[in-house]
């Protein structure tokens, strides 16, 4: 399956994101981001980094790249798309997810290995998963503090996209929130990165991997 990793001024993990697609059996295709052309992906992440250097908000000015209109485009179509860190606070601009990310309570950079609990594996990129298992997923941020409205909050949790639980809240984000999903389960924003743990010879978890085998299967069951 070919699956597209955006690269924005300022990303710091598109090739991990992509050998991490190729690792697990994909085909990674590299996206720029002022292009609206996706090259006939399957599927796209948005990697993690410091799109456009966070000015004004994180993810504001990512937001309104060429490639977002047509990752936004087909993504309503029902294409998976995967927001990883800074791809998660450009889902969440784009409104293809709700909330916002903002600065961690603690008030510093957390990078730490995290350990996470699957809340649904009803998601084109968690159906590797089972619902209660535990995962360890590397997080590293500043502004990792997933906050919505309570409406919002409510909608999330009684619907089932909340995808992801912290066991041991490192930022401060309500409900211990660490990833969600949109109303189809197509669209997964998280804030750890799985991207890095896929490769045994670096990383001390491969729970990463399930992500991008998950996405395969969905891929492989709907074309």
């Amino acid at each position: 399956m070919r699956i597209g990793v955006v690269t924005f001024p300022g990303s710091l993990d598109d090739a991990d994101a992509a050998r991490a697609v190729r690792l697990t059996g994909g085909t990674p295709v590299a996206l720029w981001h002022a292009s609206d052309d996706l090259a006939g992906v399957d599927a796209v992440i948005l990697p993690g980094g410091f799109s456009y250097g966070d000015y004004l908000r994180c993810g504001a000015i990512a937001r309104f790249s060429p490639v977002m209109g047509e990752v936004v485009r087909r993504a309503g179509q029902g294409m998976p798309v995967l927001g990883i860190c800074n791809g998660f606070q450009i889902l969440c601009e784009a409104h293809l997810l709700p909330g916002a990310l903002i600065r961690n309570e603690v008030r510093v950079f957390t990078a730490i290995d995290q350990r996470l609990r699957v809340e649904s594996a009803n998601t084109a990129w968690t159906s590797a998963f089972t619902p209660g298992q535990q995962i360890t997923i590397a997080l590293k941020n500043g502004e990792g503090n997933y906050q919505a409205d309570p409406d919002t909050i409510t909608r999330l949790e009684e619907t089932g996209r909340v995808v992801f639980r912290y066991l041991g809240n490192p930022n401060g984000s309500v409900n211990d929130i660490a990833g969600i999903t949109n109303e189809r389960g197509t669209v997964v924003g998280l804030m750890p990165h799985p991207e890095h743990n896929v490769d045994p010879a670096i990383a001390t978890s491969l729970d990463g991997q399930g992500f991008f085998h998950s996405v395969q299967s969905f891929l492989t069951a709907t074309n």
